[in-house]
Parts: structure tokens; C-alpha cells; sequence
């Protein structure tokens, strides 16, 4: 019997650019992605999982993310994520998530001040989370960003504490391109439910895109939505 698709929904935000491709990506690799509009104040019923996608969301207006996190849908995603739901930011996802309190530290722009957009490489510093389960301790992933304010930071009792909780579960490998701390490109939360990171794993599914290291990150976060839709049945 083939196990039902784990409910996915991907938040449209004004100014989102790539809640479709994820949708896609999430259905190329058997989840049922649903697109859910910014002025909802719920979640679709049977949601195992939510993905804040990337763009520029307000158009990045005073920081980014900095408006989209009061966006009404976002109580039901804090909601959520509190019951232990699983929620992945990717890169302006990622923003908004700092933003809303929901992940630790900010990020600033670019230490280059420029707009990056390039493939980068990534090293998976743990694989006990819902989210590089199918990845290796160690192992290198092919990833791109697109980014202007990717430059996560924070002050220095915030990043020690997150190397002594090991919140960091991506680091930029062998070039760190927009100078986070630490060269972190994804961190969880300290339940290990939220994950934010920059880089763009819908955009690296397939090696006709240049890479599938990214169907890693997106795979795994269906299994575990499967996972967690057959523990609540």
C-alpha cells in the first residue's frame, strides 16, 4: 500500500518569487504542496508541514522579512511550530523566521553589499534533524543562493550558544559569500522543528538544474511530514 502524501503548505507572501517552484519540488518528490495566501489566518486542516519560500516579500522593505512576519497567516505558523509542526525557511523564509522570533539571530546585508547569486557549497554539520535526515555527517551538498541579505548574525553570547546547543546545521564550505558568522547558512531552533537556511534547495532537485543535492533537504522534511502525519492519525 503506497503511504498517502504528506499535507505541505508553502505561504505566498506579497513580493514571494519562488512559492511555486517549491510547490513543485515538493511535489516532484511526493508531498501534496498546497499554496497558501499571506492573509489566511489558518492553516489548511491536515497541514504536516510549512514551507516559507524565497523571494522578496514586501519588497524588502526596512529589512527582509521585517513586514512579512506580521503577515496574519504567521500566528498560525508560530501556532504551529509551537505544537511541535515542522517549518523550513528558505533564504527570505529564513528571514522572516529570524524575524519572527522563531529562529535565533538576523541577517544583514551582504558584507559585500552586493546581490550574490552563484551556486555554493555546503557542509551538513548534523543529520539528526527532520530536515538533512538523508544527508551524511560531513557530507558536501551543491546548492544556489540568491541572495542580498544573507549575512546571518548576532551577538557573541547568541553564537556561542548556538555552537553549544548545535543549532548550526549548514556552513558554507570553503567560501564563505556573504560573511555570516561562523560561514552558518542553516540553523534549527532549539526543539529542532524550525530550520532556516539561504541557499535554495528547490532550485537544486535534479541534476538537469545542476545538482539534486537539494531534493536531500527537501526529501527528508517529507519523510519526517510523513512521519508525523501517521503519528496524529
Amino acid at each position: 500500500m503506497t503511504p498517502e502524501r504528506p499535507k505541505i503548505a508553502v505561504v505566498t507572501f506579497l513580493g514571494s518569487l519562488d512559492d511555486h517552484d517549491a510547490t513543485w519540488a515538493l511535489a516532484a518528490l511526493d508531498a501534496e504542496a498546497l499554496l497558501v495566501w499571506h492573509a489566511e489566518t489558518e492553516l489548511p486542516q491536515g497541514t504536516s508541514a510549512v514551507v516559507l519560500p524565497g523571494g522578496f516579500s514586501y519588497g524588502d522593505y526596512l529589512r527582509g522579512g521585517a513586514i512579512a512576519r506580521f503577515a496574519p497567516i504567521m500566528d498560525a505558523v508560530t501556532e504551529f511550530a509551537a505544537a511541535g509542526g515542522l517549518v523550513l525557511g528558505i533564504c527570505n523564509g529564513f528571514q522572516i523566521l529570524c524575524e519572527a522570533g522563531l529562529l535565533p539571530g538576523v541577517l544583514i546585508r551582504n558584507a559585500s553589499l552586493s546581490f550574490i547569486c552563484r551556486d555554493v557549497v555546503l557542509s551538513v554539520e548534523r543529520t539528526d534533524t527532520p530536515f538533512t535526515s538523508r544527508c551524511q555527517q560531513g557530507q558536501e551538498l551543491r546548492i544556489p543562493i540568491k541572495h542580498g541579505y544573507g549575512n546571518f548574525t548576532g551577538d557573541d553570547e547568541l553564537l556561542t550558544e548556538l555552537e553549544r546547543k548545535r543549532q548550526v546545521v549548514l556552513r558554507y564550505h570553503g567560501d564563505n559569500p556573504n560573511g555570516s558568522a561562523s560561514a552558518i547558512a542553516g540553523v534549527v531552533n532549539e526543539a529542532g522543528n524550525v530550520m532556516g537556511l539561504m541557499p535554495h534547495p528547490e532550485h537544486a532537485i535534479d541534476p538537469l538544474l545542476g545538482s539534486p543535492d537539494g531534493a536531500l533537504i527537501l526529501a527528508s522534511l517529507v519523510d519526517a511530514a510523513r512521519e508525523r502525519r501517521t503519528a496524529l492519525v
